[in-house]
């Protein structure tokens, strides 16, 4: 069967967002793939989750998996809860290898905050209006509960988290990846994981699955790399 190794898919996505990888890593790894809490096939949450409540989710089963030291695989969302959990379960895992991590808060521009207060002053007077104008299709596509969930997790800064990570982590980005550019977030958290490596691959935010081979040879590598 193989050692352990765990996927944690993207937000708004599920498991099978890793096809090209389960079908590649089966045959070395023993592969678990989960959906998170209202992704996928698994329950909705009945309450708005953040981050913390995503890392404490993915440790129960863990436990429950018994999942005791698995390698890991985390996509964008996944990576918040990678770093949260493992920044302090930090022997839970042999190695971490994130793509499209994101969970930087960037700086708030000037253009930034005069759109928050027109939002804000629209809202107080037309909330439907506001609702329906501002904010991503992805966001605006999500349920008021799921609304107040992402406005939860894409607020919370896991720098912190990420300097305390300790297993070796290897950090792959698409080069074209405008969602959580190289550049920005894969050059962070390569400054602030200490045993970290960057690899900027062709591809954008799902390089993983545009271009699999590629990927999945620079992901067996690492993993295999003794």
């Amino acid at each position: 069967m193989g050692e352990d190794i765990l996927l944690l898919h993207g937000y708004g996505s599920k498991k099978e967002s890793f096809y090209y990888q389960i079908n590649f890593l089966k045959n070395y790894f023993c592969v678990t793939a989960v959906d998170f809490p209202c992704f996928g096939a698994s329950e909705p949450c009945e309450e708005a989750w953040g981050v913390k409540e995503y890392a404490d989710w993915l440790l129960k089963f863990m436990d429950q998996a018994g999942l005791k030291c698995p390698y890991v695989l985390a996509h964008s969302f996944g990576a918040r809860v990678a770093l949260k959990l493992f920044s302090v379960e930090n022997t839970r895992i042999k190695k971490l290898v994130i793509t499209g991590g994101a969970g930087l808060v960037k700086p708030r521009t000037p253009q930034y905050m005069r759109q928050i207060t027109r939002y804000r002053r629209v809202k107080k007077l037309f909330p439907r209006f506001a609702e329906k104008h501002f904010g991503s299709e992805e966001y605006k596509s999500l349920s008021p509960l799921m609304k107040q969930s992402f406005k939860k997790i894409v607020n919370e800064d896991l720098k912190g988290c990420a300097s305390k990570i300790s297993v070796p982590t290897l950090l792959i980005y698409g080069k074209d990846d405008t969602v959580t550019p190289p550049t920005e977030e894969g050059a962070t958290f390569n400054s602030l994981i200490p045993n970290s490596t960057l690899d900027i691959m062709e591809g954008g935010h799902f390089c993983f699955s545009e271009r699999p081979q590629e990927f999945n040879f620079k992901l067996f590598e690492f993993l295999t790399e003794r």
